[in-house]
């Protein structure tokens, strides 16, 4: 009887953990609510939130490092210390675009330059 008994609380626990499986969205630059690293590229330039990269702390790199150019929420920015390290950009100078620009001009064009923005015709 026991050897019956514990393939069977094998299998219903098997069967539980598989109906327990987490559903995950993943949201990439050039889609609304994406937060994060956007590349410039040729775009017009960025509206910026602030005039000068912000820097958190100080690299320990002597070589100069490059700005990037970060899409935020606007909480982010204003207590960047907090948050920088989500971002993987404490120490590297950053500049935080405007939400505006973004959706308005970032947005259209990444999207025009991958092929997302381009209607197909439908066939009848």
């Amino acid at each position: 009887m026991k050897r019956l008994l514990l393939p069977l609380v094998f299998a219903g626990t098997a069967a539980t953990s598989a109906l327990a499986t987490e559903v995950g969205v993943a949201i990439t630059a050039g889609q609304p609510g994406f937060y994060g690293r956007i590349e410039i590229g040729s775009l017009p330039q960025p509206r910026l939130i602030y005039a000068q990269p912000v820097i958190i702390e100080q690299a320990r790199v002597v070589e100069p490092t490059l700005p990037i150019y970060l899409h935020v929420p606007p909480g982010h920015a204003k207590n960047w210390p907090k948050h920088c390290r989500k971002y993987d950009a404490c120490g590297r100078p950053v500049y935080f675009v405007e939400s505006d620009w973004y959706s308005n001009v970032y947005v259209p064009e990444y999207n025009a330059q991958r092929g997302k923005g381009k209607t197909k015709d439908k066939v009848k």
